[in-house]
């Protein structure tokens, strides 16, 4: 099976402090891969040259598929502004909106498959402010869906979000994995242990590691704390 994503032998600096050094890594399709990490090792960095938001100081990426979903961390979105769930799906249809006519009844159907893939259909009406962080995160899974992706990059998806919430967040993706491939940046020990199919650890360097490494690692830990 040939990778839908190459990297070989990325490196990227942000004036003279290097963040990524000799990054190589394929994904497959389907692949649910767990990019972990210390705080400013590069993972979010990665993510955003996956999607050529950043250029590469050398090396080479190559993404077979063009269909790419994107959840930042960082919506950007003021939950103070009056606008409802379906309004932000709409917001990431490829087709854009049209400036005369508004959205087509295409759109709005698209949109409303993406709220009835993650389960918040019947919130579509409702206010994006008046949702709890859990349901918002999948409103904003929804509005990457209208993309199309065959890849699913997602941003640390569970910050700020309840212990149920969070769950939820990843039972969601776990269903998504078998449609398409996902990528989660997470500092959430249990995507490791209850989803996720690869792990790798990004500090400015990338190691891959077995999920019968770490969950042996963390049994270790937590007896050592017994």
């Amino acid at each position: 099976m040939k990778p839908i994503v190459t990297i070989e032998n990325l490196c990227f600096s942000y004036e003279k402090q290097t963040i990524l050094e000799n990054i190589n890594l394929e994904i497959f399709k389907n692949d649910f891969l767990a990019i972990i990490g210390p705080n400013g090792g590069g993972k979010s960095t990665l993510l955003k040259l996956i999607l050529k938001l950043l250029k590469p100081k050398s090396g080479k990426i190559n993404i077979v598929e063009k269909n790419i979903g994107y959840v930042p961390q960082n919506t950007n979105l003021n939950l103070d502004f009056p606008i409802t769930a379906l309004e932000v799906v709409l917001l990431g249809h490829v087709g854009g909106k049209r400036k005369l006519f508004g959205y087509s009844k295409d759109d709005i159907a698209c949109a409303m498959n993406s709220l009835e893939q993650v389960g918040m259909a019947k919130y579509a009406d409702k206010k994006i402010g008046l949702l709890s962080g859990g349901q918002r995160q999948r409103v904003f899974i929804a509005r990457a869906l209208c993309a199309n992706p065959a890849v699913m990059l997602l941003d640390e998806p569970t910050a700020s979000i309840d212990v149920q919430g969070q769950q939820e967040v990843y039972e969601l993706l776990k269903i998504l994995s078998t449609k398409m491939t996902i990528v989660v940046v997470s500092h959430d020990i249990s995507v490791l242990l209850n989803y996720a199919k690869k792990v790798a650890h990004v500090n400015k360097n990338i190691v891959y590691h077995s999920l019968e490494h770490i969950k042996q690692n963390v049994t270790n830990e937590h007896l050592c704390e017994v």
